[in-house]
């Protein structure tokens, strides 16, 4: 691996964050667990370094690992259907895309949507009697993973009979959790239980990464090999021999300077490796007012439609120089940017632990704690508020539409009355709270589905060549485990889009494994996530605006799309 950076005017205060560090003894602190690198109360910070040890402490657990796995291979799995949220999810989403699977082993899919339609999609697609299911939360209480859990294990135990459906059933979790208990209760062929004191989003290198990693065939110790000699690196003292530790360094002082929109570019074979990218930095510094957005999977423009807050850092695959023209323009108009090449793909382990370091010291030059997420439980309560008001009522609590036009209802607090109107109004706000831009969050809670993400991408790329604001799109509730926190602990720079859709063809949740009792659906989950989510960005002061779409997903945004 090979680092270039060009980071224009901003050197001299990066090298001032890069003296501080130094000064300070940074890296030397957290490696001894010093929470006062962040604060002085130790709380979710002590407990949350688990992770520096992650790449030897798997390497020890490599060999129950292969012999788990050649067990599922010898027994006829032919795929494998991980169920999770956030951390749990997103770095088995990037070995499974960027490696795909090998011959010989099974197929790993990734269930992280409560929309009805990507459920009933897996479950199609899926033969249940040849599919191992991963039950994947630290918490153990994750309601959609735990959801998704209870709705499979019924699909598996009409197939298979009660007495087998927990042979098709792994749980990857902390332990003491309930999750733990439920998969003794269920027969399920094997817990993994991880260390508690690594959170979810520094995961990636422990057991919620590596055993999707070793079932999709890939060599884990190879991996962890890159991992460790990431972390032995990231242990030196002087930041310019540090790795992580001057990447964040870079993000901490830029962030500082308004340059606070780190923009990923990345080679084409890498670019699953952004989703998980985004989670952590979102979640790990979107706090107190402060926040480093991630904009992850922007089409690359010319440098005039960028506004003056981006960092580039640009993850590039040896001898791969598609983006390489596209680069050097930004740096030439004056865009910092940061050069991080990958000699394959396999450098990916070492990626993970870097990017982990560079956000823990991202986050100490920012002075907030990288561990938390104050902010996540808002929509979280308020989702529950609408489940529960729906258990009592039999209908979740709506308003009524600001407007319709062309059969979408609009939701906003603008007296605008057309979708033009709006979103050229919405879209003007261009603040500079605590001197930073603005930025739009495209909000779809929506089946993910490649139609519908290629619409989304046009929303975003029309927004940003016409207003040169920063564009993310996350789906819905999968971005609550990750940008969430960041969107309601920032600043309050967000301007946020959410879509919304009817679930036509619902699916019930069992209330328990095993059972056929209902309380309510996953469209409803879906719909009360969207809601209360909405709700909590209100009640931050955040400014929003609501698209319901209605059963015509495409055709929908695509109108959308239209009035931009």
């Amino acid at each position: 691996m090979s680092d270039k950076t060009k980071l224009s005017k901003f050197q001299e205060q990066v090298d001032k964050a890069v003296d501080q560090i130094n000064r300070e003894k940074i890296v030397d602190r957290i490696w001894n667990i010093d929470h006062t690198v962040w604060k002085d109360n130790p709380e979710e910070i002590s407990n949350r370094l688990g992770w520096l040890g992650s790449p030897n402490v798997m390497k020890e657990a490599a060999s129950e690992i292969t012999q788990f796995v050649d067990r599922i291979r010898n027994e006829g799995f032919t795929n494998v259907l991980l169920l999770g949220m956030g951390g749990s999810s997103l770095a088995p989403e990037v070995f499974s895309k960027i490696f795909g699977t090998n011959s010989d082993y099974p197929n790993l899919s990734v269930l992280d949507s409560t929309d009805p339609g990507a459920v009933s999609a897996f479950a199609e697609r899926l033969d249940p009697a040849k599919t191992l299911y991963i039950t994947s939360t630290k918490s153990g209480s994750t309601v959609e993973t735990i959801s998704f859990m209870k709705y499979f294990y019924n699909q598996t135990q009409k197939a298979v009979g009660k007495e087998n459906a927990g042979n098709h059933f792994i749980a990857i979790t902390d332990p003491g959790s309930g999750l733990e208990s439920m998969a003794k209760e269920l027969r399920f062929r094997k817990t993994f239980l991880n260390d508690p004191d690594i959170g979810g989003r520094y995961s990636a290198l422990s057991y919620f990464g590596s055993v999707p990693a070793a079932l999709v065939g890939m060599d884990i110790i190879k991996l962890l090999n890159r991992a460790g000699d990431m972390a032995v690196n990231c242990r030196e003292d002087k930041v310019a021999n540090n790795p992580g530790a001057w990447l964040g360094a870079v993000m901490g002082a830029l962030a500082k300077s308004g340059k606070d929109k780190l923009t990923l570019v990345t080679s084409q074979q890498l670019s699953p490796f952004g989703a998980w990218v985004e989670q952590l930095i979102a979640e790990s510094t979107g706090k107190e007012g402060k926040g480093i957005l991630p904009v992850d999977g922007e089409q690359l423009l010319a440098p005039e439609f960028y506004g003056d807050d981006r960092l580039f850092v640009y993850l590039r695959l040896k001898n791969d120089d598609s983006f390489d023209k596209g680069i050097a323009e930004l740096s030439a108009a004056g865009h910092p940017v940061v050069q991080l090449e990958l000699d394959d793909l396999y450098d990916i382990g070492g990626q993970f632990f870097r990017w982990e370091m560079a956000t823990v010291v991202a986050g100490s030059i920012l002075g907030i704690n990288p561990f938390n997420q104050p902010n996540v439980e808002s929509a979280k309560v308020k989702a529950k508020e609408m489940v529960n008001s729906y258990k009592k009522e039999g209908k979740l609590p709506e308003i009524d539409a600001t407007f319709q036009e062309d059969g979408i209802k609009v939701y906003s607090q603008s007296n605008a009355g057309k979708i033009s109107d709006l979103l050229d109004e919405f879209l003007s706000q261009v603040n500079f709270k605590n001197d930073k831009r603005s930025y739009v969050a495209l909000q779809a809670y929506l089946q993910p589905t490649s139609g519908t993400d290629g619409v989304l991408h046009q929303i975003r790329t029309s927004i940003q060549k016409k207003y040169k604001l920063a564009t993310t799109v996350g789906f819905g509730p999968r971005f609550l485990h990750s940008t969430g926190q960041l969107h309601k602990g920032d600043a309050g720079n967000g301007l946020f889009i959410q879509f919304t859709a009817d679930s036509p063809n619902d699916l019930a949740i069992p209330d328990a494994p095993g059972s056929d009792n209902s309380s309510i659906s996953f469209g409803v989950l879906k719909m009360a996530q969207a809601l209360g989510d909405r709700q909590a960005l209100l009640d931050a002061g955040r400014r929003v605006i609501r698209f319901h779409l209605g059963e015509n997903v495409i055709e929908g945004l695509e109108k959308v799309t239209q009035k931009i």
